[in-house]
């Protein structure tokens, strides 16, 4: 890698957000750009945790540098996935610029232009300091972007902590938003925790990015997109990242997961996995089970946790015939069989994504961050899913939501819209198609810093 870092006529910066699904689309993205920019070497700022679990090879003029994770020394976790964040972010941007100086001192190698997450609002400072080009990852969705962009002038037109059910009207395409499904932070909670506070300073530090890379394509969502391009210098759909590594890549599929889905008839199956991070709460565990027993669906469910402690008892054995529960499953991969019906999901970015990829209709039961957005726009904007009643699994919303979408006449027109949705996907990903001109476009911008500079200024 020392050689690599000699060869290089340009160093790319990388700074990662070590949570969640963050950081490997980034990486993803970075390993695309080292493929595109033979001339350039990149260094990939995250924490060892991070690290460790997104390189799982040696990536050529790619390389892991660790930073310091914030964490009280003999620091133990307590279940709470939000104090590691909390720590985090009180101890950068500090922890990253200290290991970027130290990157440049041993390689000899000055910063020529920096990538980081989107969120990073100090990224546009950090780039001002070393006299190079920002660009800019948002993980998300447009929607996302846009209300914690537009934060200021939401809360102008709606009250603080006050009254959920008032439609965002105000906002084009967003009559049948409504403020319970912004994320918090942005109308209601604590403002001034860490993570609100970071995505609030987000939208003024973007309009100063040379680029905004997104993992999303230009026909989902045109009008808010259009908006996002209005706003910002470049704004630049180049997903799904999930359908690049749909060809090519060797599938774990160690539960036998894709044997098992054969032998079971076309939509039938519903398929459910809630994410890496959260696990629905014990009652509504319960009420996911029973409405799977009594509607006598046929399920696959990547369950994070011990289903032998943590479903109803006797749950297991009474759909064996019916049901089969992994630790880990191909998600894409099952998504994509023709004989899935229906995925239900806790609504992160990347869920829906790989839905539409898979043409598969959801059932979404979000939890926190831009899962409530993503559920109200996939269900009343798209049209290709439901959101639960209330918000939360019971065992009737359930029962009626599986009716809806795998035994009924709009459940048919939900799989024929994400069909649209999926060709248009596969689209941009062709050669020529909108996602791959933007990421040409994306290149220009990175490997060329002259260039990158007059168009950020």
């Amino acid at each position: 890698m020392e050689e690599a870092y000699r060869n290089a006529s340009k160093h790319v910066a990388v700074i990662a957000f070590p949570f969640g699904t963050h950081a490997a689309p980034l990486l993803d993205l970075v390993r695309q750009l080292s493929e595109a920019c033979p001339d350039a070497v990149f260094s990939f700022l995250s924490t060892q945790q991070s690290n460790s679990s997104t390189f799982q090879k040696k990536l050529n003029r790619v390389k892991p540098f660790n930073v310091w994770d914030g964490l009280p020394e003999g620091y133990r976790f307590r279940g709470n996935p939000h104090e590691p964040v909390q720590y985090f972010l009180k101890a950068v941007p500090k922890n990253f610029t200290e290991v970027l100086e130290e990157v440049v001192a041993e390689t000899g190698k000055p910063v020529d232009c920096l990538i980081t997450d989107a969120i990073y609002a100090f990224g546009a400072d950090i780039a001002d300091e070393l006299n190079v080009p920002w660009v800019a990852l948002w993980t998300a969705g447009p929607r996302a972007l846009f209300v914690h962009a537009e934060t200021d002038f939401i809360r102008q037109n709606v009250s603080n902590n006050g009254p959920q059910d008032k439609p965002l009207d105000f906002l084009p395409d967003f009559s049948g938003i409504g403020v319970a499904d912004l994320p918090g932070g942005i109308t209601s909670g604590d403002f001034n925790s860490a993570m609100p506070a970071l995505l609030h300073k987000m939208g003024p530090a973007l309009s100063r990015a040379a680029a905004i890379a997104a993992n999303s394509y230009e026909d989902l969502d045109n009008t808010v997109v259009n908006m996002l391009k209005s706003e910002f210098n470049m704004y630049l759909n180049i997903g799904p990242f999930n359908l690049e590594s749909v060809s090519g890549a060797a599938v774990d599929d160690s539960h036998s997961c894709l044997d098992w889905l054969s032998k079971h008839e076309q939509a039938s199956v519903v398929y459910i996995s809630f994410g890496r991070v959260i696990t629905p709460p014990p009652h509504e565990l319960q009420a996911l089970c029973e409405a799977l027993e009594e509607s006598e669906s046929p399920f696959l469910w990547s369950f994070r946790g011990n289903p032998e402690k943590q479903l109803p008892p006797g749950f297991l054995e009474r759909t064996g015939s019916k049901g089969k529960i992994v630790p880990w499953a191909p998600q894409q991969k099952i998504l994509e069989h023709p004989s899935v019906g229906v995925f239900v999901s806790h609504g992160g970015w990347n869920s829906v994504l790989e839905s539409i990829v898979g043409g598969v209709p959801m059932i979404l039961r979000p939890f926190f961050g831009d899962q409530g957005l993503n559920t109200r726009t996939v269900e009343a904007v798209w049209g290709f899913g439901l959101g639960l009643e209330g918000g939360t699994l019971t065992k009737e919303g359930a029962m009626k939501a599986l009716k809806v979408t795998l035994r009924s006449e709009e459940g048919k027109k939900m799989r024929d819209r994400i069909g649209v949705q999926r060709e248009l996907a596969y689209n941009a990903v062709k050669p020529n198609g909108s996602s791959v001109e933007n990421f040409k476009t994306l290149v220009k911008v990175v490997g060329n810093r002259l260039t990158l500079k007059h168009q950020a200024n």
